[in-house]
């Protein structure tokens, strides 16, 4: 099934919002991490941009 022109501008247009940030981590380290997502019962990239978020509120609160 084709997909519709319309489909194909949304999809570029929200892919223009977004950026792409690759990481490589050892292995066992992507291992741990993973089950670290399932066991908070988030997406493995919901659960790394949510301790990136928090990384950074705390570099803001101790530059104070």
């Amino acid at each position: 099934m084709a997909t519709k022109p319309n489909k194909l501008a949304t999809n570029a247009a929200h892919a223009a919002k977004l950026d792409r940030i690759v990481i490589q981590p050892y292995k066992e380290e992507g291992e741990a991490i993973r089950k670290a997502a399932k066991s908070a019962g988030q997406s493995l990239q919901s659960y790394i941009l949510d301790a990136v978020r928090e990384k950074i509120e705390q570099e803001k609160t101790n530059q104070y």
